[in-house]
């Protein structure tokens, strides 16, 4: 009996800890969190309104989300920044994968001689455009992150001047320590 109680012991330990090394981590704050609210807005064409709440000042983001609709295929369009709260950054990239049903955002403050961040709140950043490609009704769109090529994982990386670096003084040892991994949240709208 004691040999199945330790074993079992063990085996839950195996088991929980990889789920706590892939659990969000925010080692400057509270942990932040990436909304997907997602609104039908006809039969075969959905939206997915990516939010974002944090509490330190934020220079770039990567948000790769995969989408499934059961059997029918489905088409991210296009993406709108306008509006939305990294609508000042330099770069906002969407790329749609129609053949892996996949998008990956990328969301750069700067890349040149610029003084842009996303400022600690709540709020949009970008609303995402979803089709039917063989015009049948989307019964229900399901979205959830994922990683796509070629290492594009769900991740924040927050402004090193808000805690006193200088640019590029930061060692390759403390790099991790500036990364955030967010939580993601589905929510439906009715």
């Amino acid at each position: 009996m004691r040999f199945v109680t330790k074993g079992g012991l063990i085996l839950a330990i195996v088991l929980i800890l990889p789920a706590i090394g892939w659990s969000q981590v925010d080692n400057l704050g509270n942990i932040d969190t990436i909304y997907a609210d997602l609104a039908k807005i006809n039969d075969l064409n959905w939206t997915i309104t990516v939010n974002y709440t944090n509490d330190e000042e934020i220079e770039g983001l990567s948000v790769p989300l995969k989408m499934t609709a059961g059997l029918n295929r489905i088409l991210a369009d296009s993406a709108i920044y306008t509006g939305g709260r990294v609508e000042h950054f330099t770069y906002r990239g969407f790329r749609a994968d129609t053949a892996i049903q996949c998008i990956t955002l990328g969301m750069v403050a700067n890349l040149g001689p610029t003084n842009n961040y996303l400022a600690r709140g709540s709020g949009r950043l970008v609303t995402i455009f979803v089709s039917s490609v063989e015009n049948k009704p989307i019964e229900k769109l399901v979205v959830d992150t994922t990683t796509t090529e070629p290492n594009n994982s769900l991740l924040i990386i927050p402004n090193r001047l808000q805690y006193g670096e200088k640019v590029d003084t930061i060692p390759q040892s403390r790099r991790k320590d500036m990364e955030i991994i967010p939580a993601f949240v589905v929510r439906y709208s009715e």
